[in-house]
Order: C-alpha cells, then structure tokens, then sequence
C-alpha cells in the first residue's frame, strides 16, 4: 500500500487517539518547566534513507512544532539540549558544521518568530558559548537582548553544554569570589551555589523527555534535574508527535513526586 494511502487510512484513527489523550490529561497539573533530550537524528536519517542534512532539517522544523504545543499547554519553562560540550569538540566536522547551521538558522528565527513576541518568550543560551564561532555568539547576543524584557515564558538553549561542566564552572567562580573577598568563611547554601551557574535564574525542571529509545541523561543540567520525572519515547526527533508529548504529560500527572524524599 502507498504511504498516502496508509496516512488516510490512519489519519482518522490518530485523530481518535489525540483527543482520547488530550481529554485524558486537559485537567492538569501541567509540568512548569519540561526539558527536551532531541536524540535520534542521525538514527532517522539512517531509517529513511536520507542524507544527514536532511535529518537535522527536519529536527530543527520539529522543535518549532513542539514548542508551540508546550506554549498551548502553558507551560512556562523550556529547556532544550542543542548540543553537548562532547559532540561540539568530538564529532566530525562537516556533521558539526550541519548542526551548527541549523542552530544559527534558529536563532536567526527566534529574532523575528511571532510565537517568541506574542508569547513574550525571554531565550537564554547556556554552555561553552566560547566554543562556538563568532557570528553565532553574536548572534545568541542579538536574541537575547532582544527578548531580555520578556517574562511570561522562558527558552533556554544548551549548545556546547555539559552538565558536569557547569558544576565545575560554578565552583571555581565561587572560590575566585572567595579568595578576593574578606570573607573569613565561606558559607554556601543551594540557593547562593545556584548564583554561580551559567543561567542563575534557571528553574528545577519537572519533566524531562528523551527521544530516540535511549535511556539515559547524557549530562544534561544535571542540577536542576535532581528531581525530574523522566520519560524515554521510542521516537526519533524529527518522527515525535503530538501525542507522544501527551503521553509524557500523561506519565507526569500519573506520577507521585517525593522530591528525594
């Protein structure tokens, strides 16, 4: 049977699905701040056929797609791993310089996106920005100047990221601080430790999503996932859909949080 065919088949029947979901999980409680693990690209490529570019094209369409889903939902935190501090200095170059393309063309969009301006989205970007070449840390500066007198919501961009990293970073500054200051002691609580990572203002995230089958975290914000619910879904970025992201809402709210204890 053609693919065409196959999609009216099941259309209608997805369709069903949706709402069955949507219904299932309208009531709430939706997670404030959600974090996106993208993975699966390179795999999708390999599925289809297709060259890597396309790949990373049709990931990059995706997360527009998916952060007007979670807007929908109101929810007001969204932080997406675009590119850990290993794949920035290990992976091949021409596959790096792709990934580097289409997150230069997605900043180029948030700056005149009407889904950032109407829903008055402010964009941090946090990591080794010192990694990257300089017409995009010129250009993470532009978004975020621009959108830095935003306040309902909040995207924040890992590129060149590891968690570890940030820890290590905060530490050192907070033993500069320390060995410059008068200070007789050095008294540290979470919420002072939290003034030194890249973004100070970064929320704990309550729902984590990986794509792609793989279950594990690969260093990602590693403090502000303490206490994150976790959901691994089968598909590879550029394939998720609405109803998968219902489905980790719908593990969410199912789910009794203890925060450790």
């Amino acid at each position: 049977m053609a693919k065409n065919g196959k999609e009216m088949i099941f259309r209608p029947i997805y369709s069903v699905y949706e709402k069955f979901l949507w219904n299932q999980i309208k009531q709430g409680p939706f997670p404030k701040h959600v974090g996106i693990i993208p993975d699966g690209n390179r795999r999708w490529a390999k599925l289809k056929g297709a060259q890597i570019e396309e790949a990373y094209l049709n990931g990059y369409r995706k997360l527009r797609e998916v952060l007007i889903w979670l807007l929908d939902m109101n929810v007001s935190n969204i932080s997406v791993f675009a590119l850990s501090t290993e794949n920035c200095e290990r992976r091949n170059r021409d596959e790096l310089n792709i990934v580097l393309r289409y997150i230069k063309k997605g900043l180029e969009d948030l700056l005149t996106d009407d889904l950032i301006r109407d829903n008055e989205v402010k964009v941090s970007a946090i990591g080794k920005l010192e990694l990257l070449p300089a017409d995009m840390r010129s250009m993470i500066s532009n978004v975020v100047e621009k959108t830095s007198n935003y306040s309902k919501k909040k995207l924040t961009l890992a590129i060149c990221y590891g968690g570890r990293q940030e820890i290590l970073d905060a530490v050192a500054r907070v033993l500069k601080e320390y060995r410059t200051s008068n200070m007789a002691e050095l008294k540290l609580d979470e919420e002072t430790f939290k003034k030194y990572f890249y973004d100070s203002e970064l929320s704990d995230i309550d729902l984590v999503i990986r794509t792609s089958g793989e279950v594990r975290i690969s260093n990602f914000l590693l403090w502000h996932m303490a206490y994150s619910e976790l959901f691994f879904c089968d598909a590879y970025w550029p394939d998720f859909r609405k109803i998968d992201l219902w489905r980790a809402i719908r593990s969410y709210q199912k789910r009794k949080r203890n925060y450790g204890a």
